[in-house]
């Protein structure tokens, strides 16, 4: 199975237009948050249904230090993972994803559950739930794709994969409010193919590239 994205090059710069933040004139702010084109081929017989899980696995683990003036996250803090979409059973005669598709712009409190996922399938919470979770103006259920809004004083480059799962069964049965870690158990025992490709962002002053 071969995984590609007409929105961006593999391994090159994610284009601001699907990030969720981007430098502005009081230092950053949020961005078009489009979710990008993918499409996908030699698809394995045998596959009754897709999972798509787009995670940056860059994020400090100290996210009290995330914005804060005069301080820089260093390289080398331990670093974990941030999921910026899951979305299960898609359907198997799938094979495209279109640009701005299932997200075009930043949704305050999150996305409704109710938005078709791609290929009818079931989107799921991204990380942004728990990052907005204390705060009034954003608090809710993040659904579906939501873009990269790395700490603009982070030293590190973040990497965002795309990671797309071929599976054997059409459903894995989650219910309607699940998270990408419950979709990576329910998956275990049934992956039949997978490819990834990613994207680098950063709002470092210093390691911003505009596209």
């Amino acid at each position: 199975m071969k995984l590609h994205s007409d929105s961006f090059e593999h391994r090159g710069v994610l284009p601001v237009r699907y990030a969720a933040g981007k430098p502005d004139a009081d230092g950053y702010g949020f961005a078009d948050n489009r979710n990008p084109h993918l499409g996908w081929t030699d698809v394995p017989a045998g596959t009754q249904s897709f999972v798509l899980w787009v995670v940056d696995t860059d994020v400090p683990t100290r996210p009290e230090m995330a914005g804060v003036p005069d301080i820089e996250i260093p390289l080398r803090q331990a670093r974990t993972e941030f999921t910026h979409w899951i979305v299960v059973d898609i359907d198997a005669a799938t094979r495209e994803i279109k640009e701005a598709e299932h997200c075009n712009g930043v949704s305050p409190k999150g996305k409704a559950p109710s938005a078709v996922g791609p290929g009818n399938g079931k989107q799921g919470l991204n990380d942004y739930t728990g990052w907005f979770a204390t705060d009034p103006d954003m608090a809710g259920d993040w659904h579906g794709y939501d873009g990269a809004f790395p700490p603009p004083n982070d030293q590190r480059e973040h990497r965002y994969f795309f990671r797309l799962f071929a599976l054997d069964v059409p459903s894995l049965n989650l219910p309607e409010r699940y998270t990408a870690a419950e979709a990576l158990r329910a998956m275990r025992g049934h992956i039949v193919a997978e490819d990834a490709i990613y994207a680098t962002y950063s709002l470092h002053p210093k390691l911003h590239k505009a596209l």
